[in-house]
């Protein structure tokens, strides 16, 4: 076979992916409706559901954040921002968390500066969001905050946590957060960060791009994951 006739391997790959991706999130929800039908003296079997899963929705958003990654990179990503009303917006992300957050017996809290409106893809910035909120709910020891507020000229959006925080070693500038080499000992990929980088720098406004930022401390004392887009 000639070698220009062979077909191109990120074909089968991306087809791939599709598949796999549409399989966990029938997985989703049937472990999210096992979850729901499960009653308060089944706090055994209910840990080693929501930890399933946990880590479904987790490979899940992965493997989207992996297609996205791919067709921006490809310039074939149809990026839309649009005016959007922060509380609407972030009530819209909260109930698509809702079942893993209600498995894990996690308090949420969420604060909006009222009337905020701003400009963004709000697809994009919701895989962000969502795939934070569900680090933080996995990490936390109680307590999760969703903050989304105007700092001068950017958007700031918060999720803070009352667990051990980030390690040292993730606490880089926010333009090599995502950049780092696979770690297999522990399984990251940095695709979440990766993923997160490359939408907040596609939101760009009067020489300005967004950027994400690691700390540890806020009003709870754990990790932040910070969103800042202009």
């Amino acid at each position: 076979m000639p070698q220009d006739s062979q077909p191109d391997l990120s074909t089968f790959l991306v087809s791939s992916i599709h598949d796999m991706k549409n399989s966990l999130g029938l997985l989703s929800a049937i472990l999210e409706k096992m979850l729901a039908d499960l009653t308060p003296a089944c706090q055994p079997q209910r840990e080693q559901l929501a930890n399933m899963f946990y880590e479904v929705k987790r490979v899940n958003a992965n493997l989207i954040h992996l297609l996205a990654v791919y067709k921006l990179g490809k310039q074939m990503y149809p990026f839309d921002p649009q005016f959007q009303e922060l509380d609407d917006f972030l009530r819209e992300v909260v109930a698509q968390a809702q079942p893993l957050i209600a498995s894990s017996k996690v308090e949420l809290c969420v604060a909006c500066q009222p009337d905020l409106l701003w400009h963004f893809d709000s697809d994009l910035v919701s895989g962000i969001i969502n795939h934070a909120l569900n680090n933080a709910v996995h990490y936390t020891n109680s307590r999760v905050k969703l903050i989304a507020r105007q700092q001068g000229k950017l958007l700031e959006i918060r999720i803070e946590d009352d667990g051990r925080g980030y390690p040292p070693a993730m606490l880089l500038d926010g333009s090599e957060l995502g950049r780092q080499a696979v770690d297999f000992a522990s399984g990251s990929t940095g695709l979440g960060l990766y993923f997160a980088l490359q939408v907040a720098q596609l939101h760009r406004n009067r020489g300005q791009h967004g950027s994400i930022r690691l700390e540890n401390g806020g009003e709870y004392g754990g990790g932040c994951f910070v969103l800042l887009l202009p």
